[in-house]
């Protein structure tokens, strides 16, 4: 399997994901555009492609943020998914998936941040990608906006703060607005770089304590339980 993975900012590293691919031992290849990496011009060297999350949104233009090019991105995004590979997008890149499909984003009803549990609707209880995460499932969250949806799209799961986290847009093709690659290394850098003096203010904000005392581990195991389950029916 060939990982390539489209990093937005150094501090929104792929943590979970990163260490999935590796452990299994797949190539792994990155784009990454802070650092003025240019976006694959073709797909034929990429199995897995997965597009992590930033504080950009997909309306953000190249004169807010030179190293950040939205319709770049969602062409790529494109050419995966005409391609048949298997395309998963985090947060941001949940939401570039919904825009690439003609889905526009929408912000989320809560900010939020911290470690709240997501609920399984009766289309991703059912769904064979994600039966293993049971009903309620404790998971990360950094966010403030959520994807769109297409017509033939299913939400797999929602939050109290947030009605889509999960969306499967196809078999191969889904937007997770939830964080489940965090760490409690990943969270470290994630707070370094935004601003929680209100937390208080919100309700479902945790302080960066809070944050970090979390264990991580079982909604990691969740995640690479789905990614190994995904990666055999891409091969499939």
């Amino acid at each position: 399997m060939r990982v390539h993975f489209i990093i937005h900012e150094n501090f929104e590293v792929p943590g979970a994901y990163e260490f999935w691919a590796k452990a299994r031992g797949y190539t792994t290849t990155y784009t990454r555009v802070y650092d003025g990496d240019s976006l694959p011009i073709k797909v034929d060297d990429i199995d897995f492609l997965i597009v992590m999350g930033g504080p950009q949104d997909p309306v953000t233009t190249i004169e807010q943020c030179a190293h950040f090019d939205a319709k770049g991105e969602q062409a790529v995004i494109t050419k995966a998914i005409n391609a048949g590979k298997v395309v998963l997008g985090i947060c941001l890149g949940a939401q570039l998936i919904g825009e690439a499909l003609g889905a526009h984003y929408e912000h989320s009803p809560e900010r939020e941040i911290g470690k709240f549990p997501i609920t399984l609707t009766k289309d991703g209880i059912t769904h064979p990608l994600f039966d293993h995460f049971g009903t309620v499932l404790e998971v990360g969250h950094w966010h403030n906006d959520m994807p769109g949806l297409t017509p033939d799209s299913k939400i797999i799961a929602y939050s109290e703060g947030c009605p889509r986290q999960i969306v499967a847009y196809s078999d191969l093709v889904f937007g997770f607005q939830c964080h489940m690659e965090l760490t409690k290394e990943v969270v470290a850098l994630l707070i370094e770089n935004d601003d929680l003096s209100e937390a208080a203010n919100y309700r479902f904000v945790e302080e960066y304590k809070a944050l970090l005392s979390h264990d991580y581990g079982e909604m990691n195991q969740k995640l690479y339980e789905f990614l190994d389950k995904l990666v055999k029916s891409y091969q499939a």
